[in-house]
């Protein structure tokens, strides 16, 4: 129990601490810093190509020529990861994303040929099948169009798995399947990859915010008018929230994620007071598309606005934040 010392004006003016920048240094409760960073990067099949993303001005998919001077750019300015997904061409898409899981797979060489480049730069991996499967859901239908949870975690662990043997420091389980966390957990202990960390979208909200996403990745068509509400989480819901991390600590997740971002901060306060463990937040596509649309309108100052969005994450309790804006961020940080 905290207890607050009763304060009174004009013993006490708040404004006093506020008054010059040293003070208002030393008093400020949060920290933000590149190693709060991580960028997500998209990649795609070929040689020496860029592809703009409309919804997302600034973010390019690249293919893996390209994205390994990206990641020295990114390592060079202190960021700590970055987070991968891929551009899967439709002719490797199926039913059932038996792609995912390709020890040759544009994922898995990708992350070979990153490690090689900079082992000491931290590699994440989706473990996600929308990006393969050719109705753009993440797992496998039945013949009602129901997503099947076990048919699908058995998929799951073997596209995780192959992640982990290219080298992958992190698998990122963003689906939201039951029980996927302990299943591939187990796999990895079984295959000797101790240190192969998981964080877990535990918290990953049916959001109208992802727009942008899929339309890089290229899932955005295969989805159509179809959703994800039954198997992401109702935006009404916080309780189930923390039951949901809950469960994948106990089935053996690192870090839990809690995504979208800004609108669900109160999500990861309590996740971060109440569990006490790492916990880190996405500022997904759409934030990242409003905020440029305000940018490029003026009706917002990017820099500024870029740094304050940031620490309003840490302020909610976010160790680290998915952002598109990382390298612009880190380099301000850094000034």
């Amino acid at each position: 129990m905290s207890f607050l010392i009763p304060r009174q004006y004009p013993a006490t003016r708040l404004r006093r601490m506020r008054k010059d920048d040293f003070s208002r240094r030393l008093m400020r409760e949060s920290s933000l810093s590149p190693n709060d960073l991580i960028l997500p990067v998209f990649v795609l099949e070929g040689e020496q190509r860029r592809e703009a993303v409309a919804s997302m001005p600034g973010v390019e998919r690249m293919s893996l020529d390209l994205l390994l001077e990206e990641a020295r750019d990114v390592s060079a300015l202190g960021i700590p990861a970055l987070a991968l997904f891929p551009v899967i061409d439709a002719q490797h898409k199926s039913e059932f994303a038996e792609e995912a899981y390709n020890a040759g797979g544009l994922v898995q060489r990708s992350v070979r040929a990153l490690k090689e480049s900079l082992p000491e730069l931290g590699v994440i991996t989706d473990v996600a099948l929308d990006p393969y499967t050719v109705h753009g859901q993440d797992g496998i239908l039945d013949s009602q169009g129901y997503v099947q949870n076990d048919r699908t975690v058995e998929t799951l662990l073997k596209q995780a798995l192959s992640h982990a043997e290219a080298g992958a420091d992190v698998v990122a389980p963003s689906d939201m399947m039951d029980g996927r966390i302990g299943a591939i957990r187990r796999i990895l202990e079984q295959e000797q990859l101790h240190n192969t960390r998981i964080m877990a979208y535990s918290a990953k909200y049916a959001s109208r915010y992802y727009g942008p996403f899929r339309d890089a990745v290229g899932s955005a068509g295969n989805l159509g008018k179809a959703d994800k509400t039954t198997y992401q989480m109702d935006p009404a819901n916080s309780d189930e929230a923390v039951h949901e991390v809950a469960l994948d600590l106990a089935e053996g997740a690192d870090m839990v994620m809690v995504k979208p971002g800004m609108p669900y901060l109160d999500v990861v306060r309590r996740i971060k007071q109440e569990l006490a463990v790492p916990t880190f937040a996405y500022q997904v596509s759409g934030e990242y598309a409003m905020h440029m649309a305000a940018f490029e309108n003026g009706w917002l100052d990017a820099d500024s606005v870029i740094l304050e969005s940031l620490m309003c994450f840490k302020r909610a309790g976010a160790d680290g934040i998915l952002t598109y804006f990382a390298k612009r961020a880190a380099q301000l940080l850094n000034q």
